[in-house]
């Protein structure tokens, strides 16, 4: 039962033969492959958050156009509520409508 045990090589018998010099390019071409794939990384998030500037930019000039619109609706209602004041001073005994 243990025969198969002791004919089959491991991973560590493997890396034993390539010598040190082929444990550093194994390591190496290792340490490539996860660079790699942080790079990838790395520039995926590098693009979403170019991609969030854009929507928050444009994000920013809407909440911009609406204080605008708001502090013009606000001056109306001003200019208005003056308006109407001063026909009611002028002309005290007149009720709407009529």
């Amino acid at each position: 039962m243990w025969w198969w045990l002791a004919d089959s090589t491991g991973p560590l018998d493997n890396l034993a033969n390539l010598g040190v010099a082929g444990l550093m390019g194994a390591m190496w071409l290792w340490e490539r492959r996860t660079s790699q794939k942080r790079e990838t990384q790395i520039d995926e998030a590098h693009a979403r958050i170019l991609s969030d500037g854009v929507q928050l930019e444009q994000l920013m000039a809407v909440v911009r156009q609406n204080a605008e619109a708001v502090t013009r609706l606000s001056a109306l209602q001003d200019q208005l509520l003056r308006e109407l004041t001063r026909g009611r001073s002028i002309h005290p005994r007149q009720t709407g409508g009529s």
